[in-house]
């Protein structure tokens, strides 16, 4: 698939695929990262290639409606509805995804939004109005949520205060994201998230790309999913293993390297572990014994006694 606007290339041609989880990604700004999000969405068309949504190629109109039914889409700014409610804007999406209110009325507990239902989304705190606008995007149970920069507005925020590491902006930004990260999690089975800087979503993504001059980079996550080897590709192919250590299908299987990225191929099969279960316990390793042998004691060396100084001359000790 490949995306151009204005006449260059903002994702060249390039075959991939996005699995489950979250994925991230981070570009400048102007890579075209809200574009590329807007193709996800099926707002737009790839100018080459083809792409095809939880299974559906959108050339189809029936597919595409299909498509459209499983995603969920956030863009940067919805600044159209400051003037509605938070309850007002979920029910709106609700009424547009063809989703009763109680549903609507539903999900807004779920993000703990019934206190702010009366108010309107240009008086909430950035972060609350964030959670409005999941809520509104969500509200359908989609299977794709694809959201553009949400923490951009938390970011712009904090930019009055100190960004230091002790500034109190930096730790009201801090503090919000990690209220805000297990929801993102929990929105959808695969959540897209952009950001203009690799280190909002560095830690916590199961999977990192940057957008640059067009081209798609993979770039390491660091997060603790990842290293334990938990993210939800990894406990889907662990699913599937039996337990004397061969696939349900009896297709061969490559174990999951350790750091959680790549496969290794050839690689023994990890077991699924299985909750309220311990682990087998490891075979013990042989205990080796080293015969004896008798070490030559070295002489000790002899003890000289030093000399006692001589008084120089003249002096009343030598009197």
């Amino acid at each position: 698939m490949g995306v151009r606007r204005g006449g260059r290339w903002l994702l060249r041609p390039v075959t991939f695929g996005v699995p489950e989880g979250v994925v991230g990604l981070a570009g400048p700004p102007g890579a075209g990262k809200s574009t590329l999000l807007a193709t996800f969405a099926t707002l737009r068309r790839p100018n080459a290639g083809a792409l095809h949504i939880l299974g559906h190629d959108i050339t189809n109109a029936a597919a595409l409606r299909a498509a459209r039914a499983g995603i969920g889409y956030l863009p940067a700014r919805f600044s159209r509805a400051e003037h509605m409610t938070a309850g007002e804007f979920v029910e709106y999406a609700a009424y547009y995804k063809r989703t009763s209110a109680s549903t609507a009325r539903s999900m807004m507990r779920r993000l703990d939004l019934a206190e702010a239902a009366g108010t309107e989304l240009a008086l909430l705190p950035a972060d609350v109005r964030l959670r409005a606008g999941l809520a509104a995007a969500c509200v359908h149970e989609p299977d794709v949520v694809l959201l553009d920069d949400p923490f951009g507005d938390l970011c712009a925020a904090a930019e009055p205060w100190p960004t230091g590491a002790a500034g109190p902006g930096r730790h009201a930004l801090t503090a919000a994201m990690a209220e805000l990260i297990p929801v993102l999690r929990s929105l959808a089975p695969t959540v897209v998230i952009t950001a203009d800087a690799p280190e909002t979503l560095t830690g916590w993504c199961d999977r990192l790309f940057t957008l640059a001059r067009g081209r798609l980079t993979e770039q390491p996550t660091h997060s603790a999913a990842a290293r334990r080897g938990r993210t939800p590709a990894d406990r889907r192919v662990l699913g599937a293993i039996a337990h004397d250590g061969a696939p349900h299908d009896g297709a061969p299987h490559a174990a999951t390297n350790p750091d959680g990225a790549e496969p290794v191929p050839g690689a023994a099969p990890r077991k699924a572990g299985v909750a309220g279960h311990r682990r087998p316990a490891r075979p013990a390793l042989p205990r080796l014994t080293l015969p004896h042998l008798p070490l030559p004691q070295p002489p000790l060396p002899q003890l000289v006694r030093p000399r006692a100084r001589r008084p120089p001359a003249g002096s009343a000790s030598g009197v």
